[in-house]
């Protein structure tokens, strides 16, 4: 296909646009909900998911382990949304005129396989080492910056260039 972003009608741009747009703005409200929830850290993220430690019998800890049940829900709705989420993205920056070959390619395809790292580190460090968090962590950035990468392009190239 040769079609590109920029040589769209203009009321097909802006409905583009604006959905990138307010599609962005609900991942980004994912990311601060994860950092209110984990402080950005991986040690927030292993407190959060493990539960908090407690010095005593009486004192009531700030996070409790999260629960197979509120795990698998987690994980099977993040996984679905998140694959739509960045199969819609990708599929849109494929149009682009400004990336191209092998790094088009690791742009489009890097978040949906990073949902699954991502989230696989979750249980890996909930249920089994700690030091799994890596992985979600690296993950995680890996997926927001390639997604955030990919939107940049496509609003620049929606709104900056022309035939």
């Amino acid at each position: 296909m040769n079609i590109k972003l920029y040589q769209l009608p203009g009321q097909l741009k802006k409905l583009l646009f604006v959905f990138i747009f307010v599609l962005s703005i609900g991942v980004f409200t994912g990311l601060i909900h994860l950092y209110l929830s984990t402080n950005m850290s991986p040690s927030g993220a292993v407190e959060r998911y493990n539960g908090s430690d407690v010095e005593d019998d009486f004192e009531i800890p700030e996070n409790y382990p999260v629960s197979i049940e509120e795990l698998l829900i987690t994980t099977h709705s993040h996984i679905i949304m998140l694959s739509i989420i960045f199969f819609i993205a990708g599929f849109i920056f494929y149009f682009n005129s400004i990336i191209d070959g092998k790094f088009k390619l690791f742009l489009m395809i890097e978040p949906i396989l990073s949902v699954l790292f991502s989230f696989g580190g979750i249980w890996l460090f909930r249920f089994y080492d700690e030091t799994f968090v890596l992985l979600s962590v690296v993950s995680a950035a890996l997926m927001y910056l390639s997604y955030y990468f990919m939107i940049s392009i496509i609003l620049f190239e929606l709104i900056r260039k022309h035939s």
